[in-house]
């Protein structure tokens, strides 16, 4: 149940943001002093991290492209990678929380 819903919830973010060129990207998120494309990126570090965890693997950084056009695809790929690792319920209820309050956010 909670990996449906973490991809669902993906999916909708990618949907909402998949067409933004760079200046749509530089903007700031609403309520707050910080890009939309740092925001992604943060929630794309957040989701690394719990997969991460759930691998019983060393958090890494995930790389900050020069190009935000690449963010979708990397929030695509951290959220395959944690619902893969089978990780508990919690971290996929965790995960799919942050997707909603950034695209909230957004």
């Amino acid at each position: 149940m909670g990996g449906v819903e973490l991809g669902r919830g993906v999916e909708l973010l990618v949907r909402q943001v998949g067409h933004w060129q760079q200046p749509r990207w530089s903007a700031a998120a609403s309520g707050g002093n910080v890009s939309r494309a740092d925001l992604v990126h943060r929630l794309v570090q957040e989701i690394a991290n719990l997969a991460a965890d759930a691998e019983g693997e060393p958090r890494r950084t995930v790389p900050r492209l020069d190009n935000n056009l690449a963010l979708p695809d990397q929030l695509r790929v951290v959220a395959a990678d944690l619902i893969a690792a089978g990780p508990a319920d919690e971290a996929l209820a965790r995960a799919a929380t942050e997707v909603t309050e950034t695209r909230a956010a957004l």
